[in-house]
């Protein structure tokens, strides 16, 4: 049995045999021209897990011929650092370059990133990061300044197919288009009714494993564009039996949580795609949105609050029974709860969606702010002030007003120094 997980022993030696990194790989691109040029540059990945951010950063050393050091900023503390500087000392004496890898960088705290600084500037080590995080935000100014960011993207479907296509040719795995009912053997036990897949020539007497095409296509929709995780569904669909069918697969992958960080880009892309796609009128596209949150696990009172302030700010004056419609989902998920509450989000977020919009008011509210800022001790007009006292009306003080409903004099409300310069 190989003790090496499939995802490790498929990992790419060459830049040539990455796949689905188009942007940053071939004639005229970055990485390409790095290594053409044999000059290391300081790198900062930024993408997704499975990537192959460790990989390019894997494959970059080796075409330097530097002394590759991985080390993650998970487990990694001071003492580590300072034995990555020892040896690119002892390296920088050999002539060899010291190609330092740290994987998940954003995780180092700013103290553990300065320490980086003087050898990455002197040129002893030559710093590679990788992060799932957002680099603008969690790597320092003074790292990021001296370093090239590179957007590794997640794979497309059609990338994680071709990977565990090369992965089935050299495991010796068979892709069948044809699927016949056969026993298969599952942990060692024979299972009855379990479906295997044969090419046409051989249905019984090939003992290779076997993958239907419909069972690869389903471990690539669920990877998610990961490549790590779509390698490691199909090894162990495998070791689950030896005729993998989508049932398999689905009992090997089990339920895919969502890839979504509370706190992080995707937390804020995917809020930010649902309130645009309410703003686009989009139906389909609010509801999608809006189901990728409660699958992610998302608090439905997030959810809720921002639909109140999209009501206001988006709908406005086009709809008034927005405001109120919004503040009562508000109200509903906090007393019914979920999973029943994302019947209550739904209901308004497409309600929302289907109103018509204007921005008015926002627009007229933030042109307040931004005069009232600008015209902080503007004085009130006199005769809109209080006049408690006999001199004060003497002088003028809430001269011609009357208390009636909707008395109105014509006079402009507003300093003299601000009249004029509000569209509302």
């Amino acid at each position: 049995m190989n003790r090496v997980p499939l995802a490790e022993r498929m990992r790419p030696k060459k830049l040539s045999e990455v796949l689905g990194q188009d942007e940053i790989i071939g004639e005229g691109k970055i990485l390409t021209e790095i290594v053409r040029k044999g000059e290391p540059v300081n790198l900062i990945f930024w993408g997704p897990p499975g990537t192959g951010k460790t990989t390019l950063a894997r494959i970059l050393a080796h075409e330097f011929e530097a002394d590759f050091v991985e080390i993650s900023a998970v487990t990694a503390g001071k003492r580590d650092v300072e034995e990555v500087v020892a040896r690119a000392k002892v390296n920088w004496n050999l002539k060899t370059r010291t190609v330092l890898f740290v994987d998940e960088i954003h995780r180092f705290n700013k103290a553990q990133q300065d320490a980086f600084l003087p050898h990455v500037e002197s040129g002893l080590i030559t710093l590679i990061g990788a992060t799932t995080e957002n680099p603008s935000f969690e790597i320092i100014s003074p790292l990021l300044s001296r370093s090239r960011v590179v957007v590794v993207s997640a794979l497309s479907k059609a990338d994680i197919i071709k990977v565990l296509k090369r992965a089935c040719k050299r495991e010796g795995i068979i892709i069948g288009s044809r699927v016949a009912v056969r026993p298969a053997r599952r942990h060692g036990q024979t299972v009855a009714g379990a479906l295997s897949c044969q090419t046409p020539d051989s249905l019984e007497s090939n003992n290779n494993p076997f993958i239907t095409k419909a069972a690869l296509d389903l471990i690539a929709e669920l990877s998610g564009g990961d490549a790590r995780s779509a390698l490691g569904d199909l090894e162990l669909a495998l070791s689950l039996a030896e005729k993998v069918d989508d049932e398999i697969v689905l009992e090997a992958a089990g339920r895919k949580m969502p890839g979504y960080d509370k706190k992080g880009d995707k937390h804020y892309d995917t809020i930010s795609a649902f309130i645009k796609s309410m703003r686009g009128s989009d139906v389909e596209a609010t509801l999608y949105w809006l189901a990728r949150m409660v699958e992610a696990g998302e608090d439905p009172k997030f959810i809720a609050r921002r639909m109140v302030i999209f009501a206001s700010e988006d709908i406005g004056l086009a709809g008034n029974g927005a405001l109120s419609l919004a503040a009562a989902c508000f109200q509903a998920v906090e007393r019914v709860g979920m999973p029943e509450s994302g019947l209550i989000l739904a209901h308004t977020a497409v309600a929302l969606a289907k109103s018509k919009k204007s921005r008015a008011t926002t627009d007229a509210w933030y042109e307040a702010l931004d005069l009232a800022q600008k015209t902080p001790n503007a004085p009130v007009p006199v005769w809109l002030r209080n006049a408690p006292t006999k001199l004060m009306k003497d002088l003028g003080y809430g001269k011609g007003q009357k208390w009636e409903a909707g008395f109105h004099l014509d006079k402009s409300y507003l300093p003299e120094s601000v009249k004029g310069k509000l569209r509302a």
